[in-house]
């Protein structure tokens, strides 16, 4: 199937001379962990419903792989034909994956809590060809689902279950429990392995804005931050990882799934966050790093605040999708004694930029960090030219991490003839390369011609004791353009008013034309999988008048 990929030989010879490309597939990496450490714990995996643990070493992870690479050459997947697969995170996610890039097919991870409507789309616009699913998760039947989608699917060939009670279609009675790398022709599944700048990836777009895209990527693109990504946080073969980020984001599966293997490390799936399971983890299984968006870091320093759990060997928490509130990662650095880092990425280039271990803690606390050297970022104005420092505007970004287009829809990819790749994002940088995310393009509020600092008007309000978290938008006004509505999720027993919210404001000296015109409290705010809160739902609601407002 042609993926439309947006690669081209220019850019391949300019990342490969720049040596930024090395040309090597993650599984030169697996490989070189079986020679190294055989036996060495690759992955454990905590499926928190039953309190089950399994793990699976180097070497186990290699032949199984290969066992399962064999079985959908068997099966009559090629090359390039998409495998999707809607699993939580457990080891048969990273032996699918393995099994993909042996045999040449494409990964096409999709988050477990999608359903009928998102799932036919994507699965058809894919074009998917097989698909792999829990028996349940959560409670909910993924097989029935699809079975009810495949009549408007005509591509999708099978459905294998993991878990699955009937023998015809149990990923495990398929796929494991028969020798098929006896029976294959090794030479014909050896020529089917991916080419370092094969498409070997489609993830769909989080969705802040709007319809799903199909961002596609290559190993050479998805690999090429990885080293520098460990160097700055000080990951090796030690490592200990914990990834309970969905491995259906780029988050889990570059940050969790891809680190560990190519360090040799160790890593420990979780399937379904929960603050106690995490910090149990981290002391069972010495975690030394994780990465997770901020309301997981906010959850962990608060379970560990009563002193229950050990913490000792925990390093680094980089905390990326959304900026992390200052008062937070004091709070967490205390708590947690473990370095609190800031990142920012995309899942069209992976993490582009982070703190680091040794910066001065302002740097951590007030800014993204500075790019990665597989990536430039810059700031420019509305016409796309650079900014001095210290100006906002809009955040592009450059190098070897950028992905290769959006499936089926090239004229999608969003990149000028210099490389330089509309993030969407407004940021300002400084001189010395650090950034701070302010807001995406599209959050912006302009109340009577006079831009609103959204993002600081919201972690000011986050030190509010009674704020959990919070979100600003805009809504229409007739007379200004626009107006202000501040969302609120609050802490257990505590209240908000508006009157409350107005005078911390006015304590804290903020500017009263910055002082958002509604309160809102909610439950719960939306979010994608990587935790970035879904203003333009917000905004939806910020529409209808409210009661608490001035």
């Amino acid at each position: 199937m042609s993926l439309d990929s947006c690669l081209t030989s220019d850019r391949i010879s300019a990342m490969t001379a720049a040596g930024l490309w090395k040309d090597r597939t993650l599984l030169d990496h697996l490989e070189a962990a079986v020679a190294s450490s055989p036996d060495k714990i690759a992955f454990t995996a905590f499926e928190t419903a039953s309190g089950r643990q399994t793990s699976i070493s180097y070497r186990q992870l290699d032949r199984q792989s290969r066992r399962i690479a064999a079985g959908l050459m068997a099966m009559g997947i090629g090359r390039g034909d998409v495998v999707s697969m809607q699993l939580h995170n457990c080891i048969e996610f990273v032996l699918v994956h393995l099994a993909c890039l042996r045999c040449g097919a494409v990964t096409n991870p999709l988050m477990p809590f999608l359903r009928h409507r998102e799932l036919a789309f994507m699965l058809r616009l894919a074009g998917s060809k097989l698909m792999v699913v829990p028996r349940r998760f959560r409670g909910f039947d993924h097989p029935a689902m699809i079975a009810e989608l495949r009549p408007n699917l005509p591509d999708l060939v099978d459905c294998l279950v993991v878990g699955g009670e009937d023998a015809a279609h149990s990923f495990e009675a398929r796929l494991l429990g028969r020798r098929w790398e006896d029976e294959c022709d090794q030479a014909a599944l050896a020529a089917r392995r991916a080419d370092p700048n094969d498409v070997i990836e489609i993830l769909y777009t989080s969705g802040t804005t709007g319809e799903p895209k199909g961002v596609m990527h290559t190993s050479n693109t998805m690999l090429s931050g990885v080293p520098f990504f460990a160097r700055r946080l000080g990951l090796d073969a030690q490592s200990v990882v914990l990834m309970a980020s969905p491995l259906a984001h780029q988050t889990g599966f570059i940050y969790g799934m891809v680190v560990a293997i190519l360090l040799g490390a160790k890593c420990v799936l979780q399937d379904v966050w929960d603050p106690q399971v995490a910090a149990r983890l981290v002391e069972d299984e010495g975690v030394t790093y994780t990465m997770a968006s901020t309301p997981f870091l906010a959850d962990l320093t608060e379970e560990a605040s009563g002193g229950r759990w050990d913490m000792g060997t925990l390093r680094v928490f980089l905390s990326a999708g959304a900026p992390i509130p200052p008062a937070l990662v004091q709070r967490a650095r205390a708590v947690l004694g473990a370095a609190i880092l800031s990142g920012w990425g995309m899942t069209e280039n992976g993490c582009a930029s982070s703190s680091a271990i040794d910066d001065p803690a302002a740097r951590s606390v007030e800014t993204d960090g500075t790019a990665f050297e597989n990536m430039e970022l810059r700031i420019v104005d509305g016409d796309g030219n650079p900014l001095p420092p210290d100006t906002e505007g809009r955040l592009q970004a450059r190098g070897a991490g950028n992905f290769v287009g959006y499936l089926k829809r090239p004229d999608l990819y969003g990149v000028d003839a210099e490389g330089w790749f509309e993030t969407g994002d407004l940021a300002r940088m400084d001189a010395a390369g650090y950034i701070r995310i302010t807001g995406r393009s599209k959050d912006i509020i302009i109340r009577g011609g006079e831009n609103i600092p959204v993002v600081e008007i919201e972690n000011v309000l986050y030190r509010h004791p009674a704020v959990r978290d919070v979100a600003i938008v805009g809504y229409p006004d007739q007379r200004l353009g626009e107006r202000a509505c501040a969302f609120a999720t609050l802490r257990p027993g505590q209240s908000l008013s508006f009157a409350d919210m107005i005078a911390f404001l006015e304590e804290q000296k903020v500017a009263r034309q910055y002082f958002p015109e509604r309160l809102r409290i909610v439950d719960e705010m939306p979010r994608t999988p990587s935790g970035k809160i879904q203003k333009f739902r917000l905004r939806e609601v910020a529409r209808e008048p409210s009661d608490q407002q001035q």
